[in-house]
């Protein structure tokens, strides 16, 4: 496989190949990590295949998780044992051979409030959690759990209240950046030959008798409608299940709830612990998560039935947070301590229990009509099988012989030789003139793909200098996003190639012109869009930020809303 980028010219490419009436095998619907994971099944199965996104890879739910790989440790009390199974597996591949350069071990303290019961109880469920990790074939990929004292369980967690708990137990799970693995996804695929075109939307179907043939295509870059014709259609758009299923003009057959959970970020030196916490609430768990130099705490458990592309966290959110998580802090968190806030929608199967958070995360496909397939449900963590099993029934369709998924043994680009460029990091760093965490930092979000962002150092030196507002970054990791990462706009840069938006008090507004002026020079700007880029992104932080000060969902989707999509580049340049 050769390296991919998703640069501008790479682009036009897909734009190109895309709109020139050739029928493709497969098109998919959706740029979050099932749509993206089910263009590299399908093209690594030999099919050709298109990839359609609305906006940014990853911009819906995919990069607004609570960025972990795991099994689902609160389902065991469901006892859906098969689907804590089939998550551990894929959790077991993700860190081992599929994407160990973007998935990584992360620990968790339970802490135990009731003594003798609790640690029997919520223990065998640990060791349960531990032993189904060993039977997908791939090992746990993470160390075994341990239970703790309250002294031991202070150690490793000083900022816990030492009468918030008898002991604990700590186990490990996994993490991701979930917006970098969508993006690999999309890139590994490209790198197999799929055309990915992200800021297109599709605007309708086509249709020869009830048979769906292919789509049209609005390319809100270029302002250019055009049809993709294939054999057959998915769609993986996740909470937009059932809007994309009404261009069809069929009743749905999946029926999709949308379940808002926020999370807040603080600093690292905000809570004083060596290992992650997980939390009961009387609706579901809590997690505070190691993310680099800060927290993220979440989630909720809500439905939501207004704006998908831009789900708001209220005040109430904020504070039910703050809340649970100070039960057990010694020195409680405030409004102050919150650097960033994000909130999601988890694509829920929909139809039997009223509470969210008790709905099936298990996943559905099914076929409404001939040459289109809909994926829906599922979790992040289970997007091959999701993918798999899309795929699937979309050659089940084609009627050939076609080769079965190789995903599982498929690694995601910059995968291959991690292990090795990792080992090396203190000779890059002398190479390259960087301090050596820099170029952990740069290992830990590109792999082996490092070779292409210090590529760029070789020719401008000062793109190894931090990116003003946002010192966790360098300068050419803006570059870098904008040329081979597919970031088209500002937000995409800021929000999900790095996360400035929401690890940075002021939201990423002193970042903005620098990084945007970076980007200029890659994607063609002047200096007016240079201007309205800007312009855009200060205005969606300070909407989401007016958001965060509302009572309820309605209001605050109300001011989220105050802010306008991205400027497609066809309209600025008008």
């Amino acid at each position: 496989m050769h390296s991919a980028t998703l640069s501008p010219a790479a682009r036009e490419r897909s734009l190109a190949a895309l709109g020139s009436g050739q029928e493709l095998d497969v098109l998919v619907i959706g740029g979050g990590v099932t749509g993206a994971g089910c263009a590299l099944d399908a093209v690594t199965r030999g099919l050709s295949v298109g990839l359609i996104e609305a906006r940014d890879w990853a911009s819906g739910t995919s990069s607004r998780s609570s960025k972990l790989i795991h099994g689902g440790l609160r389902y065991l009390e469901m006892l859906d044992f098969g689907l804590v199974r089939e998550a551990l597996r894929e959790r077991g591949l993700l860190l081992q051979r599929l994407a160990p350069h973007l998935v990584r071990p992360v620990p968790f303290l339970y802490p135990l409030r009731h003594r003798g019961w609790e640690r029997l109880y919520a223990g065998a469920g640990v060791l349960l959690y531990d032993t189904m990790s060993l039977s997908g074939g791939h090992g746990r990929g993470v160390p075994a759990h341990r239970h703790l004292s309250r002294r031991g369980a202070l150690r490793a967690c000083p900022s816990l209240r030492p009468e918030a708990l008898v002991g604990a137990l700590q186990y490990y799970d996994a993490q991701v950046d979930d917006a970098r693995l969508v993006t690999f996804l999309v890139r590994t695929a490209a790198a197999h030959g799929a055309h990915p075109l992200s800021r297109a939307r599709v605007v309708g179907f086509l249709r020869e008798g009830s048979r769906v043939t292919g789509a049209r295509v609005h390319d809100l870059e270029t302002d250019r409608v055009f049809e993709v014709r294939a054999r057959q259609v998915i769609n993986a758009t996740g909470v937009w299940t059932a809007d994309t299923q009404a261009l069809v003009g069929e009743r749905g057959q999946v029926q999709v709830r949308a379940s808002k959970g926020i999370h807040l970020v603080v600093p690292r030196d905000r809570i004083r612990s060596r290992t992650g916490l997980i939390l009961r609430t009387e609706t579901s768990v809590l997690f505070v998560i190691p993310w680099g130099r800060h927290w993220l705490i979440g989630t909720t458990d809500t439905d939501w039935d207004l704006d998908k592309a831009h789900p708001a966290a209220t005040s109430r959110d904020i504070d039910y947070l703050l809340e649970h998580v100070n039960q057990v802090l010694a020195t409680p968190l405030s409004r102050d301590d919150v650097e960033g806030v994000y909130a999601g929608l988890r694509p829920l199967l929909s139809g039997e229990p009223n509470a969210t958070a008790k709905l099936s995360r298990e996943h559905t496909v099914v076929s409404p009509v001939p040459g289109l397939v809909m994926v829906a449900g599922g979790k992040y963590t289970t997007y091959r099988v999701m993918a798999r099993d899309a795929v699937d029934e979309a050659v089940r369709g084609l009627g050939g012989a076609v080769p079965a998924s190789c995903t599982d043994v498929v690694p995601l680009l910059g995968a291959e030789g991690s292990v090795a460029r990792w080992n090396q990091r203190r000779r890059l760093a002398q190479q390259y003139g960087l301090h050596v965490a820099r170029v952990a930092h740069l290992l830990r979000r590109y792999g082996a793909a490092v070779d292409e962002v210090l590529a760029l150092l070789r020719e401008d030196p000062t793109l190894g200098e931090p990116l003003d507002g946002a010192e966790d970054y360098l300068r050419v990791e803006v570059v870098y996003a904008a040329s081979a990462e597919g970031a088209l706009h500002l937000e995409d840069v800021l929000t999900r190639r790095t996360h400035i938006s929401i690890e940075s008090f002021d939201g990423g507004l002193t970042a903005a012109r620098p990084a945007a002026t970076l980007m200029a020079p890659v994607l063609g700007w002047d200096d007016a869009r240079v201007d309205r880029e800007v312009a855009h992104y200060v205005a969606r932080v300070r909407a989401e930020r007016a958001a965060h000060e509302q009572p309820d969902d309605v209001a605050a989707d109300a001011v989220r809303l105050g802010a306008p999509d991205e400027v497609p580049a066809a309209v600025v340049a008008a």
